[in-house]
């Protein structure tokens, strides 16, 4: 589905790239801040059933601080329980990714109301097109970059918040005599989501590049821009690129008659009159 609607943005214009790139972002930003996710650990104390727990729940949401995300277990020991917290801190790329897709969204935004609505300040002194390309180059890096450590973020997330690595840190599970399970694990369909999202907006972002480009002057050969401009600036472009050949013309003709004129006066005597006529007398 997505290569189809890659290709039918190749067929129009910058703005169906404009689409797209919103809505993609929108679907990469939704999906990961807007997630929370849940899971369910159990212990069950052989020597003290008073003190067992079968449905202990851990809450845990963007932006993934799991360092500060605490829970409750039984110690197994009368009522005693002991506070914990998971392990990690991922905000700085959870944040990172979203970021860019918030500012992703917000630029093609912009970039769809020029286009439509201000075509000729855009191809004015080609500064749109060019400030267009930087953009989306820039972009295609930031998403390549943030996509690929919010996916290294998510594996890592994904083991710290599995119900066997948190039945690690309980006291009672250490002990051979109590019983821990897992009960529920947590969904990561929407996370996951977010990552292809990711990747899509790279691919995106990045075939954009090449009609973006063809927008610049720089696609544009020399003899396009003369074979575009006006024929007074044709005849004066040449004229001046003619200059320097006219100019070595015209001193090699003049050094060809100054050589002449000294020949005409060498066949004269300095007195005056021919030297052969001199001779005859």
């Amino acid at each position: 589905m997505f290569c189809a609607l890659l290709l039918l943005a190749f067929q129009f214009n910058n703005v169906v790239f404009f689409v797209f790139q919103q809505l993609f972002s929108i679907f990469a930003f939704a999906t990961c801040g807007g997630y929370s996710g849940q899971l369910w650990v159990s212990v069950d104390c052989q020597l003290d059933k008073a003190s067992s727990n079968l449905s202990i729940g851990i809450d845990f949401a963007y932006p993934f601080r799991l360092h500060q995300v605490s829970f409750e277990a039984p110690l197994c020991e009368g009522r005693r329980r002991e506070r914990l917290f998971l392990i990690g801190d991922y905000t700085s790329s959870a944040e990172f990714f979203v970021t860019i897709a918030v500012f992703a969204f917000l630029y093609s935004f912009m970039a769809t109301i020029v286009y439509i609505f201000f075509q000729k300040k855009y191809r004015e002194n080609n500064r749109g097109p060019l400030i267009d390309f930087i953009g989306t180059v820039v972009f295609s890096f930031m998403w390549l970059v943030s996509s690929s450590a919010w996916a290294k973020a998510l594996s890592d997330i994904k083991v710290a918040t599995d119900p066997d690595e948190v039945q690690e840190l309980m006291s009672a599970c250490k002990v051979m005599t109590n019983k821990c399970g897992s009960v529920q694990g947590p969904r990561w369909s929407g996370l996951n989501t977010s990552v292809v999202f990711g990747f899509l907006n790279f691919v995106l972002w990045a075939g954009n590049i090449w009609f973006v480009f063809k927008e610049t002057g720089w696609h544009k050969g020399g003899p396009a821009r003369y074979a575009g401009a006006p024929p007074e600036k044709q005849a004066e472009t040449f004229n001046h690129q003619q200059q320097p050949y006219n100019q070595g013309s015209f001193d090699q003709s003049g050094g060809y008659s100054a050589q002449g004129d000294q020949e005409q006066v060498s066949e004269y005597s300095p007195v005056g009159g021919p030297t052969s006529y001199s001779n005859q007398m």
